[in-house]
């Protein structure tokens, strides 16, 4: 049977789109009931309980496989664990939520709202003052390495993903409207610094939609290692983006240089809010 808190308040536990309902035994994502089996639940809760800390082998066995219980344990804490990142969506070659120390046990990564009120061990003194029970900052969960509250993954795998269409749209078009960017660059820097401009659009625009069409791909099929490749990307992106930041001024005659510069500050931003919304769906 399920694991009971010890108080109301302790009773449901969220992280992302998850919850966790501790009294009635149940997983929700977003809303709709996930199925996972008893032991595997009560696996769960005991990680749960104690979000960021180890929880070794033996202390899941003395918890939940009593000593007259005759079963191969190994055998019944990995299918547990696997029934557990399946209903997640996690992987062990790249965890989000469950991740195993070899030979050790496991440890719950992504941080929980609410843990501190489920967890048995009383928070620091200092902490319970800085952060009384009732403040929004002990309820919010936050993360853990960009320390602002876990946003919904759907919107910021959806977020990614139109980054990825407003790029390949500018190359695109870039790419069909060659003879007018180097018209636009012929006025401003004739000869051979606009035929430049024209090859830097044609080189990088060319380079820019596969990358891209790759991008967008790996986020729609959620792709778990998407951090990691981003990451040594990111030069790369980096790179390309800035050059693309200046495309505005080959629209000078029709925008004017005003909104020219609002749009390439703007676009000079992008490559990083990118890194951001990876760093936000994909914890390394």
């Amino acid at each position: 049977m399920p694991i009971h808190p010890s108080n109301r308040e302790s009773r449901l536990l969220r992280f992302g789109v998850f919850e966790v309902d501790l009294f009635a035994g149940e997983l929700r994502k977003n809303g709709a009931r996930i199925r996972l089996q008893e032991q595997p639940f009560q696996v769960f809760a005991a990680l749960l309980r104690n979000a960021g800390q180890v929880v070794t082998r033996e202390d899941l066995r003395e918890k939940i496989w009593p000593a007259d219980t005759f079963v191969d344990f190994d055998h019944s804490l990995n299918t547990a664990v696997n029934k557990i990142r399946e209903a997640l969506g996690d992987s062990a070659s790249s965890p989000r939520f469950v991740e195993t120390l070899a030979r050790r046990g496991y440890r719950f990564i992504a941080p929980v709202d609410g843990v501190a009120a489920a967890a048995e061990v009383s928070a620091p003194a200092n902490a319970q003052e800085n952060y009384p029970a009732s403040s929004p900052a002990a309820k919010i969960a936050l993360h853990p390495a960009l320390h602002v509250p876990v946003p919904r993954r759907g919107l910021v795998r959806a977020l990614f993903a139109l980054i990825q269409v407003m790029y390949l749209i500018f190359y695109v078009s870039g790419l069909a409207h060659l003879h007018a960017a180097e018209r636009v660059a012929n006025s401003f820097v004739p000869g051979w610094r606009a035929l430049f401009i024209v090859g830097a659009v044609l080189v990088t625009g060319a380079v820019g939609i596969p990358l891209r069409f790759y991008l967008l791909s790996a986020v729609a099929f959620d792709f778990r290692k998407l951090g990691g490749t981003f990451g040594r990307l990111f030069p790369f992106v980096l790179a390309l983006d800035q050059l693309w930041a200046i495309a505005p001024f080959l629209l000078l005659p029709q925008i004017g240089v005003g909104l020219a510069f609002a749009a390439t500050a703007a676009l000079l931003y992008v490559p990083f809010s990118e890194r951001t919304l990876v760093r936000m769906a994909y914890q390394p």
